[in-house]
């Protein structure tokens, strides 16, 4: 890259000197620390100036002599532009800095709120993914964790409506809830019920309705909510518990068929359940050998392309193979950013799950009413 203003300096020194007197070249000088403090720090930018001026003084003196007072003013405005720009370039590498600690800062923060998902827990084996809508994000509303039972494996995918601190607060409280309950042997409808109190129980919280404390200016009316399913997975049963809060429905992948597991009476989004019928009903399905099953966020089938179609994530996940959840999520991202240009309008997650080996029947009649099943 340095190479770049001093071919500049040669250039135009060398064209400034043939020309006729009439033409005066040197105040392009000035382009050769200017490019260089974009790029190099204040002490290579004041030496490219230095050369600049310089050359800028060898010219004159080619062309008439240094002390020209049209020359001697070129150098004197070199010399002082070349001042300015290596300041500009010592601002420029301290901001640099602060947005690499605030990154550092940013980084640790996602290590600690969304903790990556093992990929394996008992027969399952599992791979996750995390796309932010902003190329230098790295938290978000989205969310979803894993934890291990000694029955088997809960899952939690959520999103927070909103962006910004509020929904990462959400999001960091609603991860920590889970993360806490969800070891102890609880149903799934109790799990759901710590979730709404531990991130919406306080009066004073984000939550709050009566005053809109804590809302953020994507929200226009002080109302918070997260959308969610928990999953609870046996072990030693080929079935998926499921509670949805007002989420987008998982796809099973079996066979090369997709089919949603929608829930017969889904509940409201958690910090509006208040306003459904009481409790939560937890529906069984089918999850034998070789199944797969994808939750994710809105964020994926909202994404839209160029002519406003929504992405067909059921349409094309089964075009993926089954067998390996990773290569199904790197197959999935890539035609995701495809479809969506390279960018996403909001962010996005999903998680997929896939079962190596499967227990004895359970006693629990499963969903099988499902096309396919």
């Amino acid at each position: 890259m340095i190479l770049i203003p001093l071919v500049l300096i040669v250039a135009i020194s060398v064209v400034d000197t043939v020309a006729p007197p009439q033409v005066h070249l040197g105040p392009l000088l000035v382009a050769a620390p200017a490019i260089t403090a974009s790029f190099a720090g204040p002490r290579t930018t004041l030496a490219v100036g230095a050369a600049a001026v310089v050359a800028q003084g060898v010219v004159a003196a080619v062309r008439s002599t240094v002390l020209d007072l049209n020359h001697s003013v070129q150098i004197v405005a070199l010399a002082l532009i070349s001042l300015l720009v290596a300041l500009f370039a010592r601002l420029r590498e301290r901001h640099e800095r602060e947005l690499r600690q605030l990154r550092s800062v940013a980084e640790a923060t996602q290590a600690v709120v969304q903790r990556p998902i093992p990929a394996r827990m008992g027969p399952l084996r599992i791979a996750s993914v995390y796309l932010a809508a902003e190329a230098e994000a790295r938290i978000g509303g989205d969310l979803y964790a894993a934890v291990r039972t000694q029955q088997g494996s809960r899952f939690l995918v959520g999103d927070v409506r909103g962006k910004g601190l509020e929904a990462i607060g959400q999001a960091s409280l609603a991860l920590g809830a889970f993360r806490t309950a969800a070891y102890r042997q609880v149903d799934l409808p109790r799990l759901v019920a710590h979730l709404e109190k531990a991130v919406f129980g306080d009066p004073d919280g984000p939550g709050n309705p009566e005053d809109g404390a804590g809302s953020s200016p994507d929200t226009d009316d002080g109302e918070s909510f997260i959308t969610a399913v928990v999953l609870d997975i046996p072990d030693t049963e080929p079935v998926i518990r499921l509670a949805d809060c007002g989420h987008p429905p998982p796809l099973l992948l079996r066979d090369g068929t997709v089919l949603p597991l929608e829930s017969r009476q889904p509940a409201p989004p958690l910090g509006l359940t208040g306003l459904g019928p009481a409790g939560v009903e937890v529906e069984d399905f089918a999850f034998r050998e070789g199944d797969l099953v994808l939750l994710y966020t809105d964020g994926v089938i909202e994404a839209r392309n160029g002519s406003g179609d929504f992405y067909p994530l059921a349409e094309r996940l089964g075009s993926w193979p089954s067998d390996d959840p990773e290569a199904l999520l790197r197959g999935l991202c890539q035609d995701l950013l495809a479809h969506a240009g390279g960018s996403l309008g909001d962010d996005a997650a999903m998680v997929a799950i896939r079962r190596d080996t499967a227990g004895p029947p359970g006693g629990r009649r499963l969903r099988e009413d499902l096309p396919g099943l």
